[in-house]
């Protein structure tokens, strides 16, 4: 049997699996926006995808890896030592990891912000802030991951990012929303906050079906071949997912969108430790996660005042930072886990991440305010971002039918 064409076709298999998640969230933030911003939503997930492919493509992947695709087909086939084009799938594995990113910043900075000088940042985040540290944890770069060992123990250990991908989405957001402030009418003068209400909740719920199914491509599939996929994965995934979703159902008091995003919570805590934790431990991993999220979403949004629609600063930036130092206390094999992890190297590279992450997104957003400007101007928030920069509507046969 041909293992490596095998590992070709199972890397790409779960390369589908977290493409279709995009589809996830464009769904979970289509939902969640006002009816007059949901065709900008699905054109910003998908393009944002493009851009993110073509940046990571040229740019970051080589940033990230050392690895780039300007050679014959011949040696593209055989690159790094492997055979049938494996590298070229796993780039585009881990490709859909990082246009994870922007999709992740879309649903913080969605309803008021402009479509181009968005454009300019994704490309900024994909090509160099995000491979800057993905490198450091998964390539090896920069004698980072031995400086922890040597000093801690242990590497920092995350499987599937849930510090890489989805701390630093949510920190990455963290200085988009403060640099793009709240939507009009969103904060009182008094202090009070109005609520802006969901357009569709079945959309919502939608996406988050989508990112549940998704995920296990995203967490059993980044073991990279078929011979390293494991059930233990699989079903610390399961568990931290329904650990979440109940902890929220319960702290929530049966919001249906604390519900559907704490579900979302529980997968992107578990993903650091998937490969090393006790089923029991990852649905307490899990349930912590859904707890988190609806706490943190209530403290950011009418504690903090800041605008943050989807959440995602508490969804994937607390809760992403939480699975990292997780992975230290419940991988252990005291707490019944696998081993060959320290509280203080989990503590360090989920620290290290967030710290880049936040600078990265306020010097990204900062450039882009300053040079080209991020908000939509008054009128064009008001009007809604559909009418304003795509010229048509989610339903534009019934608009047309009301003249």
């Amino acid at each position: 049997m041909n293992t490596a064409g095998f590992d070709v076709f199972f890397l790409t298999m779960g390369a589908a699996m977290v493409l279709a998640m995009h589809a996830g969230f464009a769904f979970l933030e289509v939902g969640t926006v006002r009816k007059k911003n949901q065709v900008n939503t699905l054109v910003r997930v998908i393009t944002d995808f493009g851009f993110s492919t073509v940046a990571y493509f040229f740019v970051g992947f080589s940033v990230a890896y050392g690895i780039h695709f300007f050679a014959p087909v011949a040696d593209l086939n055989i690159i790094g030592g492997k055979t049938n084009g494996y590298e070229m799938v796993h780039f585009f594995f881990l490709l859909t990891f990082a246009a994870a990113i922007p999709a992740i910043i879309s649903g913080g900075i969605t309803e008021r912000v402009r479509f181009w000088p968005n454009v300019l940042a994704t490309v900024l985040i994909v090509a160099l802030v995000y491979p800057f540290y993905e490198g450091l944890i998964w390539g090896g770069n920069y004698g980072y991951q031995a400086w922890l060992e040597a000093s801690f123990g242990a590497q920092f250990h995350d499987f599937a990012g849930s510090v890489v991908v989805h701390a630093m989405g949510g920190f990455l957001a963290l200085g988009a929303v403060v640099m793009l402030g709240a939507r009009a009418g969103r904060y009182r003068k008094d202090g009070r906050t109005n609520a802006i209400l969901p357009s569709n909740i079945p959309f919502l719920a939608l996406g988050s079906w989508i990112l549940c199914v998704g995920w296990f491509g995203f967490n059993v599939m980044s073991a990279g071949n078929a011979s390293g996929a494991s059930g233990l994965v699989a079903i610390n995934s399961l568990l931290a997912m329904v650990g979440g979703l109940l902890a929220a159902l319960v702290a929530g008091k049966n919001d249906p969108g604390f519900v559907h995003n704490g579900a979302l919570g529980g997968l992107v805590a578990i993903c650091a430790g998937s490969d090393l934790v006790h089923p029991v431990g990852a649905l307490v991993i899990g349930a912590a996660a859904g707890v988190i999220f609806v706490f943190g979403f209530e403290f950011i949004q009418n504690k903090l005042k800041l605008d943050d629609v989807l959440g995602v600063i508490p969804l994937h930036g607390v809760c992403g930072a939480w699975g990292g130092v997780a992975a230290g206390i419940f991988g252990t094999t005291a707490m019944g886990g696998a081993g060959g992890v320290t509280f203080m190297a989990q503590f360090v590279g989920t620290a290290t991440g967030v710290m880049i992450a936040v600078i990265g997104g306020f010097v990204v957003y900062g450039i882009v305010k300053s040079t080209l400007g991020i908000r939509l101007s008054e009128e064009d928030e008001y009007m809604g971002a559909d009418l304003a920069i795509h010229q048509v509507s989610s339903n534009p046969e019934e608009d047309m039918a009301g003249h």
